[in-house]
């Protein structure tokens, strides 16, 4: 059940991959996008669900940190979310969050989506989002 989950989780990867490579960013920099920040916050719900059905956050963290290093072998360019360490560390706070203040899925999908439109300068701070 729980391996089930997982690959729920990260069956999501491949799509972002191959949409990164359709659309690659233009800039150096990364800036987060709310498409970007939905897909997190999708991300994030599918680890709190994968946490509740028994998943450790040991495991979670070293199929992540597999997954990091894969992308590390893309150009920066192509990637989804993660283009630079930061991307990476706040990502890796978000999944640390899940496992170590358990709440329920969708609240950490909020939060996630609320702080990374806030990150990407999305987000007003009155639960509105920039038009």
């Amino acid at each position: 059940m729980v391996g089930a989950l997982l690959l729920r989780c990260l069956r999501s990867l491949p799509i972002l991959l191959a949409v990164c490579l359709v659309c690659p960013q233009l800039a150096s920099a990364h800036a987060l996008t709310k498409q970007e920040c939905s897909e997190g916050a999708d991300f994030i719900r599918n680890a709190a669900l994968s946490r509740d059905s028994g998943m450790s956050e040991n495991s979670f963290m070293e199929v992540f940190d597999n997954d990091l290093a894969l992308l590390k072998s893309i150009p920066a360019s192509l990637r989804w979310f993660v283009q630079d360490d930061d991307d990476a560390e706040f990502l890796r706070a978000a999944l640390q969050e899940v496992f170590r203040k358990p709440s329920a899925p969708e609240r950490h999908a909020e939060l996630f989506g609320e702080v990374c439109l806030l990150r990407a300068g999305e987000w007003h701070g009155k639960g509105t989002l920039r038009t």
